[in-house]
């Protein structure tokens, strides 16, 4: 039978990670407890520090009561989307592109050590020209 929360990713997730919002996920649940921060006995630090990954390691060391769990399901907001990867896919590129880039960097900016040479020559030569 299809969910009928709302699907999150963990990216998603842990982009509300600050006092003013605030998301956790315990058992692959997404919670928004921005409005609970100040309430929380252990401190909003506590919290805070729980964001961007899957807290419920967190939540189940501190031990918490059932009326803390009860608590928490007020604040569910949606499900996390297992099937989606907790780390967005990094590009993989060839060394061939890579040095592709680097050419067209080259070509675009070659004054820059052009103009690093000419002015450590010229104050080379003012601080012989000194002595």
């Amino acid at each position: 039978m299809p969910t009928l929360t709302k699907l999150y990713t963990m990216q998603e997730a842990s982009q509300h990670n600050t006092q003013d919002d605030c998301w956790i996920v315990v058992d692959n649940k997404v919670y928004d407890v921005t409005s609970y921060l100040e309430e929380h006995p252990g401190g909003d630090d506590v919290v805070l520090a729980s964001t961007a990954k899957d807290a419920t390691d967190d939540f189940e060391d501190a031990g918490h009561s059932e009326s803390a769990r009860e608590l928490l399901e007020g604040f569910c907001i949606g499900e996390l989307d297992t099937s989606a990867p907790a780390i967005p896919e990094l590009e993989i590129s060839s060394k061939k592109q890579y040095a592709q880039k680097v050419m067209n960097l080259t070509k675009q900016y070659w004054t820059v050590p052009i103009a690093v040479v000419g002015i450590s020559v010229v104050v080379g030569l003012l601080y012989l020209r000194k002595k």
